[in-house]
């Protein structure tokens, strides 16, 4: 985590097109951390689900992580079951042993089961989707997956609040913030109980890693969000027909 950079001039009004798989494979390798970085990744992960997270997941129940990336979500996550979804098929490597891996083909839905999942977990994936119709399509597939009781967590960088930074990296298509973030959820078949405009700050890239201890301070300190935080975060539950047409007011 660190300082935020402060907002300046305009978001760009001309969202770049979606990077072919060859493209993102080859951005991500220049990424790369080192192994004391990724190591403090897993760690941070950890802190994050125990202090954060778990309070938004059905003890004991189904977790399914949507773009697991390198599974340090779901590695931390204690749960029943364990679904990491993914278009790359690399990423089992980081699995941790009974996760059950799913590539993100147009059949994943069927693979996992509907109505069978608890929880759905999103992180830093909608801004990478080619259009607004896509963001919408996979919101319908979680709501199919979800039991009626489950809940979709949703986490992102807030256009809102990262400024122009929001396009500082390559493969950033589609520009959201916390209120377009709403209106995707209610179109898609959910009603929002909780929305952060401002949690986490944007991102770790680049950024020496921080101290444990500040990160759990920092989680306990809602306040401090409001000077660090970039991202969004909701969580939301699927709506029936007999459901509120409303969606949940903003939290912090």
């Amino acid at each position: 985590m660190h300082h935020q950079r402060e907002r300046a001039g305009t978001a760009r009004t001309d969202p770049p097109s979606p990077l072919s798989q060859r493209t993102v494979k080859a951005l991500y390798a220049g990424r790369d951390a080192s192994p004391e970085k990724k190591e403090w990744r897993r760690n941070l992960w950890k802190v994050l689900v125990n202090d954060f997270f778990a309070r938004h997941l059905h003890p004991g129940g189904e977790v399914l992580d949507y773009g697991c990336g390198r599974g340090e979500f779901i590695n931390a996550v204690n749960a029943s079951r364990r679904i990491a979804v993914d278009l790359r098929d690399g990423v089992r490597k980081h699995l941790e042993h009974g996760i059950v891996f799913v590539r993100s083909d147009d059949d994943w839905v069927s693979k996992v089961g509907e109505k069978t999942v608890s929880n759905v977990f999103c992180s830093n994936l909608l801004e990478h989707l080619p259009d607004r119709d896509t963001v919408l399509k996979l919101f319908q597939d979680f709501h199919r997956v979800l039991r009626p009781d489950g809940r979709l967590l949703v986490l992102g960088p807030n256009l809102h609040y990262t400024g122009p930074a929001y396009w500082d990296f390559f493969d950033h298509v589609l520009p959201l913030t916390h209120v377009s973030l709403a209106e995707a959820l209610r179109l898609g078949g959910f009603e929002t109980e909780l929305l952060i405009p401002r949690f986490l700050p944007y991102t770790a890239v680049g950024a020496r890693p921080t101290p444990l201890i500040l990160v759990r301070w920092y989680l306990r300190l809602p306040f401090a969000w409001r000077f660090w935080g970039a991202q969004f975060f909701a969580v939301a539950r699927p709506r029936t027909e007999a459901g509120s047409q409303n969606s949940g007011g903003e939290g912090q």
